[in-house]
Order: C-alpha cells, then sequence, then structure tokens
C-alpha cells in the first residue's frame, strides 16, 4: 500500500530488539507493516542483539570462565541473530526493499570488543558473524552519524539525561533519529536556519519484568514503536511515529496484530 501524496521516498526506521529476547509480537506488527507500507528503504537503529553472551555486566560480581567455556553462549546469540535478520529480511525481500542500513549499537560494540580481545576468533567479527553486509545492508559503525536528506540517524548513545531529545538538538544542531533509550520522546526547535527535529523512537525489546531482571523490578518509560519517515521535494520529511500496544497496532487504516 502506497499513499504517496507528493512522497519522493518512505522508510521504516526500527529500534532495539535485543535478540533473542525481543517481543515477538511486536516484531510481526513490523513485518507486516514493511509488506503493507512497501518502503523504498530500511533503517535498523541498532542493539539488535542483547549479547548477553559477552556482556562485561555478567561478570561485574563473579569471575570470568576461560574462553572455551563462553563461546557455546556466544555461537546460541549469533544464531538467535540471524534467525531474526531472516526474519526481517524476508519481509523485505518480499517489499522489495533494497536500499538496507544498519547502525551498530552499544550492544554490538559488546561482540566487537570480545574480539579485540580474542583477535584469533575472526569468524566471530560482527560482519561476519551477522553476515549484516551480505545480506545487503550499508553498516554504519557505533556513534556514526549518517543522512538521508536533512535527517540524521545514529544509535542514540552520545547525549542522554531525562530530556535526550533536547540534548541532541542542542549538541548536534541537526534534525536526528536514534534508539538506544527505549523511550519515545520528540523535541522540535527552529533556528536561523529552519526547524531541526530530535525523535527517540522506542525499542522491540520484550519488557517484560522476567526479561529484564536486571531492572529489579525498577518502572521505566519503555515503549514499543518504530517510525515511517516520508521524504518530499525541498529536503522536507514527516515522521509517523507508531505505537505497538500489547502486539498491536494501526497504520492508516490498517489493523496490524501480532
Amino acid at each position: 500500500m502506497r499513499n504517496d501524496k507528493g512522497v519522493i521516498k518512505r522508510y521504516i526506521v526500527t529500534p532495539d530488539k535485543h535478540a533473542p529476547l525481543h517481543d515477538k509480537k511486536a516484531i510481526s506488527v513490523v513485518k507486516q507493516s514493511i509488506e503493507v507500507l512497501q518502503p523504498d528503504g530500511y533503517i535498523d537503529l541498532g542493539d539488535f542483539s542483547e549479547w548477553g553472551s559477552v556482556s562485561h555486566w555478567q561478570w561485574k560480581n563473579r569471575k570470568k570462565p576461560p574462553l572455551e567455556y563462553m563461546l557455546d553462549n556466544v555461537n546460541a546469540d549469533i544464531e538467535a541473530t540471524n534467525k531474526l535478520f531472516d526474519e526481517i529480511d524476508d519481509s523485505l525481500d518480499k517489499a522489495n526493499v533494497s536500499d538496507r542500513h544498519f547502525c551498530m549499537g552499544n550492544h554490538e560494540e559488546w561482540l566487537v570488543s570480545f574480539v579485540e580481545a580474542h583477535p584469533y576468533l575472526t569468524d566471530y567479527d560482527y560482519e561476519t558473524a551477522s553476515g549484516v553486509t551480505e545480506r545487503g545492508y550499508t553498516l554504519h559503525q557505533a556513534g556514526e552519524y549518517f543522512n538521508i536528506g536533512s535527517l540524521y540517524f545514529y544509535h542514540g548513545h552520545h547525549f542522554g539525561g531525562q530530556y535526550h531529545t533536547a540534548n541532541h538538538l542542542r549538541k548536534l544542531g541537526v534534525s536526528i533519529m536514534y534508539g538506544h533509550y527505549h523511550s519515545m520522546q520528540m523535541m522540535a526547535t527552529t533556528g536561523l536556519n529552519g526547524p531541526i527535529e530530535a525523535w527517540s523512537i522506542g525499542c522491540l525489546k520484550d519488557m517484560s519484568n522476567e526479561k529484564n531482571k536486571w531492572l529489579k523490578g525498577r518502572p521505566h518509560q519503555w515503549v514499543h514503536s518504530f517510525a515511517i519517515v516520508d521524504y518530499y521535494e525541498d529536503d522536507a520529511f514527516s515522521v509517523t511515529p507508531v505505537k505497538i500496544v500489547n502486539g498491536k497496532a494501526s497504520l492508516w487504516g490498517y489493523s496490524l496484530k501480532g
């Protein structure tokens, strides 16, 4: 379904999934949206996988085991990563989406650090382990900003705080979209060069206490969502956030259920 009305290009942008801790119903809604909208491009904002097997946090209060005792868990994370990639790529292929971008997140950086500590494990390099570039994605390193038109994208971990969208606008001075915080925020302002916006677009992670024991029951502001970005002439764009509640979303008259 294309409701163009002057739209030159349309992108679907998805935030943190944390496979295998992704929310399966929310992912199903994203897949359906891709197939319904048939966008021109797709952007993944990183933290695609949890990579708990190589997280430094797990050894904070216990001794790190020898490498050979870790590899089974790392291999399981690689398998989960590729399984979710396969699911999403299947919908992208059905919709003939060729322009695909992947932003490395801080969780992907955990695997990078693991390989740097064990440089002989060349098959565990992120590109090799996930096949991300072979899958047709343009790979953007953690912390790297890239733009499509006047809207920039990256994972989102540079400027935090309660009002992180305002902090991004203040520090960068450009329109920006990111994930990382799992919350939805939007901030806009107008300067001498015109309006700029910052968007934080939530997450697609399982938000249950069982899958997030590290929170110890602490309340959070996480939201299941993703974004549609439409581009027009004269470098203009519009953002449509799509909120997913209990595995359900409404998308331009379509009722989607995961």
